[in-house]
């Protein structure tokens, strides 16, 4: 019987695009392992902290074009993990936040390789932050909800408006430039009133963020004038 530990994938958060924002484990992981599979998120930067002659694997997606679907993605890693091998899943802000990480962890469970969670700060904690924006204020803000606003396979973005119109919380909307329309008349049809502030932070923490202010009513339509890119 072999002495062999049972393969292990390091499921890495690579944070929202700043390379100093890493984790110290992170960094440590990323510049030891022989292969790193990573997202289209992942900061350029980060990449290139990894050191020459580590295989690197790109599956990243976005909207409307994947490099390699989900399921594509879960087969590559349980094909790579090997006992001896020191595999990287990279995951932009962290996996566990509309990473998808859970789904990945679960899919290598069922072939008995082991996972382990590297937490990187969100895009919800890096984006405020950079904007100096905070997510939660008192007697402002008393909590913070993050939500998608992107549903697979096309589905339509069925949310609980009402709980999400809450004037006294913070709602910050992961992958939401194409629905913001949709995201505004279902908060203010929930009650939330037309001028609550919005902020819009693109490429926050990569050193060429913006951050761009309107108001409900009008997002949508500010939006497109910012021509902002997810």
């Amino acid at each position: 019987m072999s002495n062999d530990h049972p393969p292990l994938i390091h499921l890495v958060g690579a944070g929202p695009g700043d390379p100093e924002l890493l984790t110290v484990k992170a960094l440590r992981l990323i510049q030891s392992a022989d292969v790193v599979v990573y997202d289209r998120l992942v900061g350029e930067g980060i990449l290139d902290l990894i050191p020459a002659g580590t295989t690197r694997i790109c599956v990243g997606k976005e909207s409307g074009h994947h490099l390699l679907p989900q399921d594509e993605i879960n087969d590559l890693l349980v094909s790579l993990a090997r006992p001896s091998r020191r595999v990287v899943r990279l995951k932009g802000g962290d996996p566990f936040v509309f990473g998808r990480g859970g789904e990945e962890a679960l899919y290598l469970a069922r072939y008995g390789i082991a996972v382990e969670v590297v937490p990187g700060i969100t895009a919800a904690a890096g984006c405020a932050a950079d904007a100096c924006i905070p997510l939660t204020h008192r007697d402002v803000a008393r909590g913070v909800r993050l939500i998608t606003g992107h549903f697979s396979e096309n589905r339509d973005l069925d949310l609980d408006w009402p709980r999400l119109a809450d004037p006294a919380c913070t709602l910050v909307v992961y992958m939401g430039v194409a629905t913001i329309g949709r995201i505004a008349d279902g908060l203010m049809g929930a009650g939330l009133p037309a001028d609550t502030p919005v902020a819009v932070v693109e490429r926050g923490t990569s050193g060429a963020s913006r951050t761009l202010y309107g108001v409900l009513r009008d997002i949508e339509a500010d939006v497109k004038r910012w021509d902002v890119r997810p």
